[in-house]
Protein backbone atom coordinates (compact mmCIF):
# COMPACT_ATOMS: atom_id res chain seq x y z
CA UNK A 1 0.00 0.00 0.00
CA UNK A 2 1.23 3.51 -0.43
CA UNK A 3 -0.51 6.51 0.95
CA UNK A 4 -3.95 6.84 -0.72
CA UNK A 5 -7.76 8.50 0.52
CA UNK A 6 -11.11 8.01 -0.39
CA UNK A 7 -14.64 8.68 0.09
CA UNK A 8 -17.38 6.10 1.17
CA UNK A 9 -20.77 6.53 -0.57
CA UNK A 10 -23.25 3.96 -1.41
CA UNK A 11 -24.40 3.94 -5.26
CA UNK A 12 -28.06 4.09 -3.56
CA UNK A 13 -26.75 7.80 -2.31
CA UNK A 14 -26.01 8.96 -5.99
CA UNK A 15 -28.39 11.37 -7.39
CA UNK A 16 -29.47 9.81 -10.54
CA UNK A 17 -32.98 9.82 -11.87
CA UNK A 18 -34.74 6.85 -11.00
CA UNK A 19 -35.34 7.75 -7.48
CA UNK A 20 -32.59 6.17 -6.16
CA UNK A 21 -28.85 6.04 -7.10
CA UNK A 22 -27.75 3.74 -10.06
CA UNK A 23 -25.16 2.55 -12.43
CA UNK A 24 -25.64 4.91 -14.75
CA UNK A 25 -24.25 8.16 -15.54
CA UNK A 26 -24.08 9.98 -12.17
CA UNK A 27 -21.98 6.93 -11.14
CA UNK A 28 -19.51 7.97 -13.80
CA UNK A 29 -19.65 11.54 -12.69
CA UNK A 30 -19.20 10.94 -8.99
CA UNK A 31 -15.99 8.76 -10.34
CA UNK A 32 -14.45 11.50 -12.29
CA UNK A 33 -15.65 13.71 -9.22
CA UNK A 34 -12.88 11.50 -7.18
CA UNK A 35 -10.15 11.36 -9.96
CA UNK A 36 -10.56 15.16 -9.81
CA UNK A 37 -9.86 15.40 -6.20
CA UNK A 38 -6.90 13.29 -6.36
CA UNK A 39 -9.14 10.29 -4.21
CA UNK A 40 -7.96 6.81 -5.22
CA UNK A 41 -10.61 4.56 -3.20
CA UNK A 42 -14.43 4.47 -3.67
CA UNK A 43 -16.05 2.57 -0.59
CA UNK A 44 -19.53 1.14 -1.05
CA UNK A 45 -21.47 -1.13 0.76
CA UNK A 46 -22.56 -4.44 0.26
CA UNK A 47 -24.21 -4.57 -2.94
CA UNK A 48 -27.07 -7.17 -3.06
CA UNK A 49 -30.42 -7.19 -3.27
CA UNK A 50 -32.27 -5.72 0.01
CA UNK A 51 -35.56 -6.45 0.88
CA UNK A 52 -38.46 -3.59 2.25
CA UNK A 53 -39.59 -6.08 5.10
CA UNK A 54 -35.87 -6.04 6.36
CA UNK A 55 -35.70 -2.10 6.12
CA UNK A 56 -34.16 -2.25 3.10
CA UNK A 57 -30.58 -2.87 4.84
CA UNK A 58 -28.03 -3.50 2.33
CA UNK A 59 -26.66 -5.67 5.79
CA UNK A 60 -29.81 -7.86 5.06
CA UNK A 61 -29.43 -9.09 1.77
CA UNK A 62 -31.68 -11.59 -0.17
CA UNK A 63 -28.34 -13.54 -1.77
CA UNK A 64 -24.85 -13.59 -0.59
CA UNK A 65 -24.17 -13.56 -4.50
CA UNK A 66 -26.73 -11.61 -6.29
CA UNK A 67 -26.57 -7.52 -7.36
CA UNK A 68 -29.58 -5.32 -6.44
CA UNK A 69 -31.72 -4.71 -9.26
CA UNK A 70 -32.40 -1.34 -8.06
CA UNK A 71 -29.08 -0.33 -8.91
CA UNK A 72 -29.82 -0.93 -12.29
CA UNK A 73 -29.79 2.06 -14.61
CA UNK A 74 -32.86 1.84 -16.98
CA UNK A 75 -31.51 4.99 -18.53
CA UNK A 76 -28.60 2.61 -19.77
CA UNK A 77 -31.35 0.06 -20.95
CA UNK A 78 -32.87 3.28 -23.15
CA UNK A 79 -29.81 3.96 -24.69
CA UNK A 80 -29.49 0.15 -25.12
CA UNK A 81 -32.42 0.04 -27.07
CA UNK A 82 -34.26 -2.28 -24.62
CA UNK A 83 -36.86 0.21 -23.38
CA UNK A 84 -39.29 2.46 -25.28
CA UNK A 85 -37.71 6.12 -25.83
CA UNK A 86 -41.19 7.27 -24.68
CA UNK A 87 -41.16 4.57 -21.17
CA UNK A 88 -41.16 7.39 -18.21
CA UNK A 89 -37.86 6.79 -16.55
CA UNK A 90 -37.93 9.66 -13.60
CA UNK A 91 -38.38 9.79 -10.18
CA UNK A 92 -37.12 12.66 -7.96
CA UNK A 93 -33.36 13.02 -8.53
CA UNK A 94 -32.80 14.50 -5.27
CA UNK A 95 -33.97 13.72 -1.68
CA UNK A 96 -34.68 10.77 0.26
CA UNK A 97 -35.13 7.71 -1.39
CA UNK A 98 -38.91 5.86 -1.33
CA UNK A 99 -37.81 2.84 -1.43
CA UNK A 100 -41.33 1.21 -2.01
CA UNK A 101 -42.39 3.55 -4.80
CA UNK A 102 -38.84 2.77 -6.42
CA UNK A 103 -39.30 -0.87 -5.94
CA UNK A 104 -42.26 -0.91 -7.96
CA UNK A 105 -41.32 1.40 -10.51
CA UNK A 106 -37.56 -0.28 -10.87
CA UNK A 107 -39.45 -3.88 -11.46
CA UNK A 108 -42.19 -2.31 -13.87
CA UNK A 109 -39.41 -0.91 -16.48
CA UNK A 110 -37.16 -4.22 -15.95
CA UNK A 111 -39.83 -6.43 -17.18
CA UNK A 112 -40.40 -3.83 -19.74
CA UNK A 113 -36.71 -4.32 -20.97
CA UNK A 114 -36.80 -7.85 -20.86
CA UNK A 115 -39.77 -8.48 -22.92
CA UNK A 116 -37.95 -6.34 -25.55
CA UNK A 117 -34.43 -8.36 -24.86
CA UNK A 118 -36.35 -11.48 -25.59
CA UNK A 119 -37.12 -9.97 -29.12
CA UNK A 120 -33.58 -9.52 -29.74
CA UNK A 121 -32.19 -13.19 -30.10
CA UNK A 122 -28.94 -11.68 -31.04
CA UNK A 123 -28.55 -10.59 -27.80
CA UNK A 124 -29.33 -13.76 -26.03
CA UNK A 125 -25.80 -15.98 -26.29
CA UNK A 126 -23.86 -13.76 -23.50
CA UNK A 127 -26.49 -13.81 -21.57
CA UNK A 128 -26.73 -17.82 -21.90
CA UNK A 129 -23.31 -17.70 -21.35
CA UNK A 130 -23.51 -15.72 -18.04
CA UNK A 131 -26.32 -18.09 -16.71
CA UNK A 132 -24.03 -21.13 -17.66
CA UNK A 133 -21.20 -19.32 -15.67
CA UNK A 134 -22.95 -18.70 -12.46
CA UNK A 135 -25.18 -21.57 -12.29
CA UNK A 136 -24.07 -22.81 -9.13
CA UNK A 137 -26.09 -19.60 -7.21
CA UNK A 138 -27.77 -17.94 -9.66
CA UNK A 139 -30.65 -20.46 -10.35
CA UNK A 140 -31.16 -21.35 -6.57
CA UNK A 141 -31.58 -17.43 -6.18
CA UNK A 142 -33.77 -17.03 -9.28
CA UNK A 143 -36.18 -19.51 -8.11
CA UNK A 144 -36.35 -18.16 -4.86
CA UNK A 145 -37.16 -14.78 -5.88
CA UNK A 146 -39.79 -16.23 -8.05
CA UNK A 147 -41.22 -18.74 -5.53
CA UNK A 148 -41.24 -15.38 -3.09
CA UNK A 149 -43.32 -13.33 -5.59
CA UNK A 150 -45.46 -16.50 -6.17
CA UNK A 151 -46.26 -16.78 -2.62
CA UNK A 152 -47.55 -13.30 -1.87
CA UNK A 153 -43.83 -12.55 -0.61
CA UNK A 154 -43.97 -14.53 2.35
CA UNK A 155 -40.74 -16.14 3.91
CA UNK A 156 -39.34 -19.46 2.00
CA UNK A 157 -40.42 -21.41 5.41
CA UNK A 158 -43.81 -20.41 5.02
CA UNK A 159 -43.95 -21.58 1.75
CA UNK A 160 -45.31 -25.43 1.13
CA UNK A 161 -43.31 -27.86 3.13
CA UNK A 162 -41.78 -29.67 -0.15
CA UNK A 163 -40.78 -26.46 -1.36
CA UNK A 164 -39.46 -25.21 1.37
CA UNK A 165 -37.48 -28.60 1.83
CA UNK A 166 -36.50 -28.48 -1.56
CA UNK A 167 -37.90 -31.66 -2.35
CA UNK A 168 -36.67 -32.45 -5.83
CA UNK A 169 -40.03 -32.87 -7.71
CA UNK A 170 -41.59 -30.24 -5.93
CA UNK A 171 -38.99 -27.86 -7.26
CA UNK A 172 -39.45 -29.14 -10.99
CA UNK A 173 -43.36 -28.70 -11.05
CA UNK A 174 -43.05 -25.11 -9.69
CA UNK A 175 -40.28 -24.16 -11.58
CA UNK A 176 -42.01 -25.47 -15.13
CA UNK A 177 -45.02 -23.32 -13.74
CA UNK A 178 -42.48 -20.17 -13.22
CA UNK A 179 -40.23 -20.65 -15.74
CA UNK A 180 -41.10 -17.54 -17.15
CA UNK A 181 -40.43 -15.27 -14.06
CA UNK A 182 -37.06 -17.21 -13.37
CA UNK A 183 -35.80 -16.48 -16.66
CA UNK A 184 -36.65 -12.68 -15.46
CA UNK A 185 -34.59 -12.96 -12.45
CA UNK A 186 -31.94 -14.20 -14.15
CA UNK A 187 -32.26 -11.58 -16.86
CA UNK A 188 -31.80 -9.01 -14.48
CA UNK A 189 -28.77 -10.07 -12.94
CA UNK A 190 -27.40 -10.40 -16.01
CA UNK A 191 -27.97 -6.39 -16.38
CA UNK A 192 -26.74 -5.95 -13.24
CA UNK A 193 -23.49 -7.76 -13.91
CA UNK A 194 -23.15 -5.76 -16.97
CA UNK A 195 -23.37 -2.56 -15.48
CA UNK A 196 -21.00 -2.89 -12.40
CA UNK A 197 -18.44 -4.67 -14.67
CA UNK A 198 -18.05 -1.59 -17.39
CA UNK A 199 -18.39 1.04 -13.97
CA UNK A 200 -15.57 -1.05 -12.06
CA UNK A 201 -13.61 -1.07 -15.34
CA UNK A 202 -14.10 3.00 -15.69
CA UNK A 203 -13.15 3.40 -12.15
CA UNK A 204 -10.12 1.29 -12.71
CA UNK A 205 -9.12 3.49 -15.66
CA UNK A 206 -8.99 6.45 -13.43
CA UNK A 207 -7.47 5.52 -10.81
CA UNK A 208 -9.73 4.47 -8.44
CA UNK A 209 -9.72 1.48 -6.39
CA UNK A 210 -13.38 0.06 -5.19
CA UNK A 211 -13.48 -0.87 -1.63
CA UNK A 212 -16.69 -3.46 -1.01
CA UNK A 213 -17.67 -4.72 2.23
CA UNK A 214 -18.93 -8.09 2.81
CA UNK A 215 -21.51 -8.85 5.67
CA UNK A 216 -20.50 -11.57 7.85
CA UNK A 217 -23.92 -12.74 8.35
CA UNK A 218 -26.51 -13.11 5.53
CA UNK A 219 -31.12 -12.93 6.36
CA UNK A 220 -32.60 -15.95 7.42
CA UNK A 221 -35.02 -15.50 4.08
CA UNK A 222 -32.10 -15.50 1.80
CA UNK A 223 -31.77 -17.91 -1.24
CA UNK A 224 -28.57 -18.64 0.56
CA UNK A 225 -30.47 -20.26 3.84
CA UNK A 226 -33.34 -21.88 1.32
CA UNK A 227 -30.17 -23.19 -0.25
CA UNK A 228 -28.04 -24.50 2.32
CA UNK A 229 -29.86 -24.62 5.14
CA UNK A 230 -27.40 -27.84 6.76
CA UNK A 231 -24.76 -24.39 6.58
CA UNK A 232 -26.87 -22.97 9.19
CA UNK A 233 -28.12 -23.03 12.93
CA UNK A 234 -31.61 -24.19 12.11
CA UNK A 235 -34.58 -26.22 13.53
CA UNK A 236 -35.47 -29.43 11.03
CA UNK A 237 -37.67 -28.51 8.52
CA UNK A 238 -40.16 -30.90 10.79
CA UNK A 239 -40.15 -28.26 13.72
CA UNK A 240 -40.43 -24.73 10.66
CA UNK A 241 -37.01 -24.45 10.14
CA UNK A 242 -36.50 -21.44 12.55
CA UNK A 243 -32.99 -20.17 13.56
CA UNK A 244 -32.03 -21.77 16.90
CA UNK A 245 -29.70 -18.57 17.79
CA UNK A 246 -29.33 -15.75 16.27
CA UNK A 247 -26.61 -12.72 15.87
CA UNK A 248 -25.93 -9.54 17.38
CA UNK A 249 -23.59 -7.89 19.58
CA UNK A 250 -23.69 -7.09 23.38
CA UNK A 251 -24.48 -3.34 25.00
CA UNK A 252 -21.76 -1.29 22.94
CA UNK A 253 -21.51 2.54 22.40
CA UNK A 254 -24.64 2.63 19.64
CA UNK A 255 -27.22 0.65 21.77
CA UNK A 256 -27.44 0.23 25.68
CA UNK A 257 -29.38 -3.85 24.93
CA UNK A 258 -27.19 -4.30 22.29
CA UNK A 259 -28.39 -4.87 18.68
CA UNK A 260 -29.88 -7.82 18.14
CA UNK A 261 -29.47 -8.38 13.93
CA UNK A 262 -31.68 -11.92 14.07
CA UNK A 263 -29.20 -13.54 11.18
CA UNK A 264 -28.95 -16.77 11.57
CA UNK A 265 -25.56 -18.19 12.65
CA UNK A 266 -23.38 -20.56 10.72
CA UNK A 267 -22.89 -24.15 11.34
CA UNK A 268 -18.66 -23.73 11.75
CA UNK A 269 -18.30 -27.58 11.85
CA UNK A 270 -20.09 -28.59 8.85
CA UNK A 271 -18.57 -25.46 6.99
CA UNK A 272 -14.94 -26.81 7.99
CA UNK A 273 -15.80 -30.49 6.89
CA UNK A 274 -16.86 -28.76 3.17
CA UNK A 275 -13.15 -26.98 3.26
CA UNK A 276 -15.72 -23.65 4.02
CA UNK A 277 -16.44 -24.40 0.10
CA UNK A 278 -19.40 -21.72 0.31
CA UNK A 279 -17.53 -18.87 2.32
CA UNK A 280 -14.83 -19.55 -0.36
CA UNK A 281 -17.28 -18.91 -3.63
CA UNK A 282 -19.35 -15.94 -1.81
CA UNK A 283 -15.28 -14.33 -1.64
CA UNK A 284 -14.68 -15.55 -4.67
CA UNK A 285 -17.43 -13.51 -6.21
CA UNK A 286 -17.30 -10.48 -4.39
CA UNK A 287 -13.61 -10.02 -5.03
CA UNK A 288 -14.99 -10.01 -8.96
CA UNK A 289 -16.81 -6.79 -8.22
CA UNK A 290 -14.19 -5.02 -6.37
CA UNK A 291 -10.81 -4.41 -5.97
CA UNK A 292 -10.75 -4.75 -1.98
CA UNK A 293 -13.37 -6.10 0.62
CA UNK A 294 -14.17 -4.95 4.02
CA UNK A 295 -14.84 -8.16 6.26
CA UNK A 296 -18.07 -6.76 8.47
CA UNK A 297 -18.20 -7.11 12.20
CA UNK A 298 -14.44 -9.35 11.58
CA UNK A 299 -14.58 -10.17 15.25
CA UNK A 300 -17.36 -12.78 14.88
CA UNK A 301 -14.55 -14.79 13.59
CA UNK A 302 -12.46 -14.87 16.32
CA UNK A 303 -15.96 -15.26 18.93
CA UNK A 304 -19.33 -14.59 18.13
CA UNK A 305 -22.21 -13.13 20.16
CA UNK A 306 -24.94 -16.08 20.57
CA UNK A 307 -28.47 -14.89 21.24
CA UNK A 308 -31.38 -17.40 22.00
CA UNK A 309 -34.03 -16.63 19.17
CA UNK A 310 -36.35 -16.42 21.64
CA UNK A 311 -35.03 -13.04 23.21
CA UNK A 312 -36.19 -10.00 22.27
CA UNK A 313 -32.41 -8.50 22.99
CA UNK A 314 -29.14 -8.94 22.60
CA UNK A 315 -28.42 -8.53 26.41
CA UNK A 316 -28.50 -12.47 26.92
CA UNK A 317 -25.91 -13.43 25.02
CA UNK A 318 -22.96 -15.49 24.95
CA UNK A 319 -19.84 -15.72 22.75
CA UNK A 320 -19.15 -18.31 20.86
CA UNK A 321 -15.57 -19.66 19.15
CA UNK A 322 -15.53 -18.64 15.36
CA UNK A 323 -13.70 -20.41 12.72
CA UNK A 324 -10.57 -17.95 13.59
CA UNK A 325 -7.53 -18.68 11.30
CA UNK A 326 -8.72 -21.86 9.47
CA UNK A 327 -11.27 -20.33 7.74
CA UNK A 328 -8.92 -17.74 6.39
CA UNK A 329 -6.34 -20.46 5.59
CA UNK A 330 -8.66 -22.12 3.18
CA UNK A 331 -9.54 -18.48 1.66
CA UNK A 332 -6.06 -18.25 1.13
CA UNK A 333 -5.15 -21.27 -0.16
CA UNK A 334 -7.68 -21.26 -2.89
CA UNK A 335 -7.36 -18.06 -3.76
CA UNK A 336 -4.30 -16.55 -2.80
CA UNK A 337 -3.77 -13.62 -0.80
CA UNK A 338 -6.99 -11.83 0.33
CA UNK A 339 -7.10 -7.81 -0.04
CA UNK A 340 -8.99 -7.66 3.09
CA UNK A 341 -9.95 -4.80 5.67
CA UNK A 342 -10.80 -5.95 8.84
CA UNK A 343 -13.67 -3.87 10.43
CA UNK A 344 -12.21 -4.67 14.20
CA UNK A 345 -14.38 -2.28 16.21
CA UNK A 346 -16.67 -2.84 19.39
CA UNK A 347 -15.39 -5.21 22.14
CA UNK A 348 -12.01 -6.36 20.60
CA UNK A 349 -9.97 -8.80 22.77
CA UNK A 350 -6.37 -9.68 21.90
CA UNK A 351 -7.07 -12.73 20.22
CA UNK A 352 -9.21 -11.11 17.74
CA UNK A 353 -5.80 -8.69 17.11
CA UNK A 354 -3.97 -11.52 16.49
CA UNK A 355 -6.10 -12.96 14.50
CA UNK A 356 -6.02 -9.89 11.92
CA UNK A 357 -2.19 -9.64 12.23
CA UNK A 358 -1.51 -13.15 11.23
CA UNK A 359 -3.14 -12.48 8.14
CA UNK A 360 -1.74 -8.92 7.80
CA UNK A 361 -5.07 -7.43 7.07
CA UNK A 362 -5.36 -3.18 7.86
CA UNK A 363 -7.77 -2.75 11.29
CA UNK A 364 -10.04 0.62 11.27
CA UNK A 365 -9.69 3.15 13.26
CA UNK A 366 -12.43 5.89 13.58
CA UNK A 367 -11.72 9.77 14.74
CA UNK A 368 -14.93 10.27 16.09
CA UNK A 369 -14.04 7.56 18.73
CA UNK A 370 -10.23 9.15 19.71
CA UNK A 371 -10.96 12.09 21.94
CA UNK A 372 -12.40 10.53 25.49
CA UNK A 373 -9.41 11.41 27.19
CA UNK A 374 -7.83 7.62 26.82
CA UNK A 375 -4.56 8.37 25.90
CA UNK A 376 -4.16 4.66 24.75
CA UNK A 377 -7.03 4.29 22.89
CA UNK A 378 -6.38 2.70 19.38
CA UNK A 379 -8.43 5.68 17.78
CA UNK A 380 -6.28 8.48 18.30
CA UNK A 381 -3.83 8.97 15.71
CA UNK A 382 -1.01 8.82 17.84
CA UNK A 383 -1.04 5.60 18.30
CA UNK A 384 -1.91 4.14 14.47
CA UNK A 385 0.19 2.02 12.44
CA UNK A 386 0.96 2.50 8.46
CA UNK A 387 -1.34 -0.56 8.10
CA UNK A 388 -4.74 0.81 9.08
CA UNK A 389 -7.67 2.39 7.57
CA UNK A 390 -8.34 5.66 9.70
CA UNK A 391 -12.00 7.28 9.00
CA UNK A 392 -13.89 10.76 9.93
CA UNK A 393 -16.56 8.20 10.93
CA UNK A 394 -18.44 5.41 8.72
CA UNK A 395 -22.11 4.52 7.55
CA UNK A 396 -22.57 3.74 11.35
CA UNK A 397 -21.81 7.37 12.65
CA UNK A 398 -23.12 10.62 13.04
CA UNK A 399 -22.04 13.03 10.71
CA UNK A 400 -19.04 15.17 11.73
CA UNK A 401 -21.02 17.90 12.21
CA UNK A 402 -23.93 15.96 13.67
CA UNK A 403 -21.30 14.25 16.35
CA UNK A 404 -20.12 17.70 17.08
CA UNK A 405 -23.98 19.47 17.42
CA UNK A 406 -25.21 16.02 19.65
CA UNK A 407 -25.77 16.61 22.76
CA UNK A 408 -24.99 13.30 23.88
CA UNK A 409 -21.38 13.53 22.67
CA UNK A 410 -19.84 14.82 25.90
CA UNK A 411 -18.55 17.77 26.10
CA UNK A 412 -15.20 16.90 27.17
CA UNK A 413 -14.40 15.04 23.91
CA UNK A 414 -14.85 18.07 21.73
CA UNK A 415 -13.02 19.78 24.24
CA UNK A 416 -10.27 17.38 23.83
CA UNK A 417 -10.33 17.22 19.86
CA UNK A 418 -10.12 21.68 20.04
CA UNK A 419 -6.99 21.05 22.65
CA UNK A 420 -5.62 17.90 20.38
CA UNK A 421 -6.37 20.71 17.11
CA UNK A 422 -4.91 24.02 19.41
CA UNK A 423 -8.43 25.69 18.81
CA UNK A 424 -10.66 27.13 20.00
CA UNK A 425 -13.99 26.74 18.05
CA UNK A 426 -15.06 23.11 16.08
CA UNK A 427 -16.98 25.66 13.82
CA UNK A 428 -15.19 23.26 10.47
CA UNK A 429 -15.10 20.37 12.30
CA UNK A 430 -15.55 18.18 9.44
CA UNK A 431 -12.07 19.41 7.95
CA UNK A 432 -10.64 19.40 11.54
CA UNK A 433 -11.65 15.53 11.07
CA UNK A 434 -10.83 15.03 7.33
CA UNK A 435 -7.46 16.81 8.01
CA UNK A 436 -6.55 14.84 11.08
CA UNK A 437 -7.34 11.38 8.39
CA UNK A 438 -5.11 12.58 6.14
CA UNK A 439 -2.53 13.48 7.89
CA UNK A 440 -2.45 10.68 9.98
CA UNK A 441 0.18 7.85 9.37
CA UNK A 442 -2.15 5.41 8.41
CA UNK A 443 -1.91 4.11 4.69
CA UNK A 444 -5.52 4.67 3.80
CA UNK A 445 -7.75 7.80 4.82
CA UNK A 446 -11.48 7.32 4.10
CA UNK A 447 -14.51 9.98 4.47
CA UNK A 448 -18.32 9.52 4.21
CA UNK A 449 -19.46 12.22 1.09
CA UNK A 450 -21.21 14.02 3.53
CA UNK A 451 -18.41 15.10 6.06
CA UNK A 452 -17.23 16.12 2.38
CA UNK A 453 -20.29 18.09 1.97
CA UNK A 454 -20.28 19.20 5.68
CA UNK A 455 -23.93 17.84 6.28
CA UNK A 456 -25.51 17.60 9.57
CA UNK A 457 -27.37 14.78 11.58
CA UNK A 458 -30.49 14.78 9.31
CA UNK A 459 -28.22 13.22 6.32
CA UNK A 460 -26.81 10.03 8.13
CA UNK A 461 -26.85 6.79 6.19
CA UNK A 462 -27.87 4.47 9.12
CA UNK A 463 -28.55 4.50 12.90
CA UNK A 464 -27.80 1.35 14.68
CA UNK A 465 -30.53 -0.08 16.29
CA UNK A 466 -33.33 1.30 14.75
CA UNK A 467 -35.10 -0.07 12.35
CA UNK A 468 -37.05 2.15 9.67
CA UNK A 469 -35.76 5.79 8.12
CA UNK A 470 -32.25 4.14 7.79
CA UNK A 471 -29.85 3.86 4.13
CA UNK A 472 -32.27 6.81 2.26
CA UNK A 473 -29.89 9.25 1.91
CA UNK A 474 -28.75 11.37 -1.40
CA UNK A 475 -26.91 14.09 -2.52
CA UNK A 476 -27.51 16.75 -4.96
CA UNK A 477 -25.50 16.50 -8.12
CA UNK A 478 -24.62 20.36 -8.02
CA UNK A 479 -23.44 19.65 -4.43
CA UNK A 480 -20.23 18.20 -6.00
CA UNK A 481 -18.70 21.18 -7.56
CA UNK A 482 -14.92 22.15 -8.95
CA UNK A 483 -14.25 24.29 -6.50
CA UNK A 484 -14.78 21.30 -3.49
CA UNK A 485 -12.92 19.14 -5.63
CA UNK A 486 -10.26 21.32 -6.38
CA UNK A 487 -10.03 22.01 -2.11
CA UNK A 488 -9.88 18.41 -1.23
CA UNK A 489 -6.92 17.66 -4.34
CA UNK A 490 -5.28 20.29 -2.66
CA UNK A 491 -5.05 18.58 0.80
CA UNK A 492 -5.04 15.37 -0.48
CA UNK A 493 -1.76 16.51 -1.99
CA UNK A 494 -0.38 18.36 1.10
CA UNK A 495 -0.56 15.38 3.14
CA UNK A 496 1.44 13.34 0.57
CA UNK A 497 -2.13 10.76 -0.44
CA UNK A 498 -2.47 11.74 -4.23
Amino acid sequence: MVRVSGVLLHPTSLPSVGGIGDLGKCAYEFIDFLATSGQQVWQILPLGPTELACGSSPYMCASAFAGNPLLISTETLLEEGLLDPQTPLTLASHGNINFKAVLAHKMRLLKLSFVSFLKQPQLHKDWQTYCQENQHWLEDYALFTAFKSYYGDASWNEWPLPLAARTPIALREVKTLLQPQVDFHCYVQYQFERQWSALHHYARQHGIRILGDLPIYVAYDSADVWAHRELFELADMSEGGKPLAVAGVPPDYFSETGQLWGNPLYDWDTLQETDYHWWVERVRATLRWVDWVRLDHFRGFESYWRVPATETTAINGVWATGPGAALFTALERQLGQLPVLAEDLGVITPQVEALRDKFKFPGMRILQFAFNGDSSSSHIPFNYHPNTVVYTGTHDNDTCIGWRDDPRVAVSDKQNLMLYLGKDNLDQVQWDFIRLALQSIADTAIFPLQDVLGLGTEHRMNRPGTATNNWAWRYRASQLTPDLAAWLLKLTHLYGRS
